[in-house]
């Protein structure tokens, strides 16, 4: 019973957001996000610590932090309202640079790996796929509540996004994808199974999923990295070719460089970083 009401409280949100225009949805999310940071509590708190460290000590983090909330708000906001007959609508507000990565990739057969991480809103930027003429496949997480697992799944399949839902046999699905030629989307800014590699993150020691690295080296797929950044009316996504040594074989090493990467794209837009999580050793001692 649980479950149900949990889905149909999802699903009552759906209607009466979809009546909105695109514009008042996400105002509505971004207040709902600014109530949440009111009392946010322990994520607010860990927001704060994230941005000290994308900001430094001198920066503006409280509003920021603020920001985090809007931001996170206005995703969930906009994949309550998108339909798919407002896809067209959404894709006519995305810029996309980069996209010759894609099209590459597309013509190569190897597939692509994109290493993405937790900003603005991924499933708008995945119509990029369409535009390059590629698959594209994710990995999500299985939720407790399986009914909501099917509707994110349905929701990103709108978008051209093929599931693969993260657990026992997931890295099958994963290759099989990569073997006929699709780019596989790895969320990779936070370790959840903690038994990644240890890399410096905004300047303290924390580990990265090994997944993007293991899966380039292994496969000889051209490694992407990837964000979506919320822009007023839209979306904007940046696409960027990493270029690995020709010798390269080290795990690690390219997980290093990964590590830079999203440094340099979360800082164009540390307020759409939806990371409300503990990051870093650090953080699971604070109280």
């Amino acid at each position: 019973m649980k479950d149900l009401a949990g889905y149909l409280l999802v699903r009552l949100g759906v209607g009466l957001v979809g009546l909105l225009p695109a514009s008042a949805a996400r105002r509505l999310g971004e207040m709902a996000g600014l109530i949440w940071y009111l009392f946010g509590g322990d994520r607010k708190r860990m927001a704060r610590r994230h941005m000290r460290r994308v900001l430094g000590a001198k920066g503006d983090t409280r509003r920021r932090t603020r920001q985090v909330f809007k931001s996170y708000g206005r995703y969930w906001a906009e994949t309550l309202w998108v339909r798919p007959r407002r896809i067209p609508e959404v894709d006519a507000t995305l810029e996309i640079i980069g996209l010759e990565h894609l099209r590459d990739a597309a013509h190569g057969g190897k597939g692509a790996i994109i290493a993405l991480p937790h900003l603005g809103n991924w499933e708008p930027a995945a119509l990029s796929g369409q535009r390059a003429g590629i698959e594209i496949l994710a990995v999500a997480e299985k939720l407790r509540n399986q009914r909501l697992t099917n509707w994110f799944t349905l929701l990103r399949n709108q978008f051209g996004i093929t599931i693969v839902l993260a657990g026992r046999g997931s890295m099958r699905g994963i290759e099989e994808g990569i073997a006929r030629g699709a780019a596989v989307c790895l969320l990779c800014d936070r370790d959840l199974s903690g038994r990644g590699i240890t890399t410096e993150f905004f300047g303290e020691e924390t580990t990265l999923p090994v997944g993007p690295a293991a899966l380039a080296l292994r496969t000889g797929a051209p490694l992407l990295l990837g964000a979506s950044y919320f822009t007023p009316t839209g979306h904007q996504l940046i696409l960027q070719r990493l270029e690995l040594p020709a010798d390269a074989k080290e795990v690690a090493e390219v997980t290093r460089q990964i590590a830079k990467g999203l440094e340099q794209l979360i800082r164009k837009a540390p307020e759409q970083w939806h990371l409300l999580q503990p990051n870093w050793p650090s953080d699971r001692v604070v109280t």
